[in-house]
């Protein structure tokens, strides 16, 4: 996302226009998961003020709407594919990934009608596909059978990681609420196409206060452990010319930006010597002193 009323000071500078804060976001982070898509496609106003509001290196990734994914599981839905990239034209330029977010519903049986519905979509764009369906997870014949038709179409497996979520107990409500709605699947890290989609489901401050520690920032160093094995992977696929993206999400989000930070930061200094990576920052809030902007590096 790139509204959230908790960034006021972390990414929007103080700033309290709404209509600013996909332009301050932009000045922070390269990449964003414009999820409003799965809910409703925007209108065209609306796409040409997010075009507006980001440079030329900036990239979206969408979701297709909900409508296609899973009303219509894939099928039957051409009008509606056409209307979607229709309004969405103005920003394809600056989409680096199109998603097809599907329920757990869908499964192996129907990877026939994944395969029409792959002929179907727009050619010569780059789509990210998002399964749950446990079987797709088992290394069995059906988890083989998808990566082999994702990696013939050049398409992106998008892989979830919600090992931090379900390492916390329900000590919250956001927690209690992530646990109902994200999947609990395991990770495989491949990559069937040239850019990689990472989302990994945090830990972050609403645990603090609920667990009773100290120093709500602190909480973020938990995440750690967790990505440790993707600051070995990350830097393989960099290696091989891939372009992963990295989305970071927390139960309420709040402190997402920070963890998202700390976390490349990770990664810039595993590859200091060897593949420079850009700088991220968060802008310094002006009322918060130094001692609680200290992220332990």
């Amino acid at each position: 996302m790139w509204s959230h009323n908790h960034w006021q000071q972390s990414v929007y500078r103080n700033s309290t226009q709404q209509a600013e804060r996909l332009a301050r976001y932009a000045e922070v982070f390269n990449t964003v998961e414009g999820n409003t898509s799965f809910y409703a496609t925007p209108n065209v106003q609306t796409v040409q003020n997010w075009y507006a509001a980001t440079p030329d290196d900036f990239r979206f990734t969408f979701k297709l709407p909900k409508t296609i994914t899973h009303l219509k599981q894939l099928q039957d839905c051409s009008q509606e594919l056409q209307d979607f990239f229709k309004a969405m034209e103005p920003l394809i330029e600056k989409t680096g990934v199109w998603k097809i977010q599907l329920p757990s519903s869908f499964g192996p049986e129907k990877l026939s009608v994944l395969t029409q519905f792959l002929d179907e979509i727009p050619q010569g764009l780059n789509y990210g596909i998002e399964v749950r369906h446990p079987q797709f997870f088992a290394k069995g014949d059906a988890e083989l059978a998808l990566n082999r038709l994702l990696i013939e179409r050049g398409i992106n497996r998008i892989i979830m990681d919600s090992r931090p979520l379900f390492a916390l107990p329900p000590a919250d409500e956001a927690i209690i609420d992530a646990h109902k709605k994200k999947p609990r699947l395991p990770v495989h890290p491949i990559a069937t196409a040239n850019t990689p989609v990472i989302r990994i489901i945090g830990q972050t401050d609403g645990t603090i206060e609920a667990l009773a520690t100290t120093n709500p920032r602190i909480q973020i160093k938990n995440n750690d452990s967790f990505f440790s094995n993707w600051l070995k992977q990350l830097p393989i696929w960099l290696r091989e010319g891939k372009e992963p993206y990295l989305f970071i999400h927390t139960p309420d989000n709040q402190t997402a930006p920070e963890l998202a930070i700390r976390l490349y930061k990770q990664l810039q200094l595993q590859l200091a010597n060897e593949l420079p990576l850009r700088d991220f920052a968060l802008p310094k809030p002006q009322h918060m002193p130094n001692s609680q902007l200290d992220l332990g590096w």
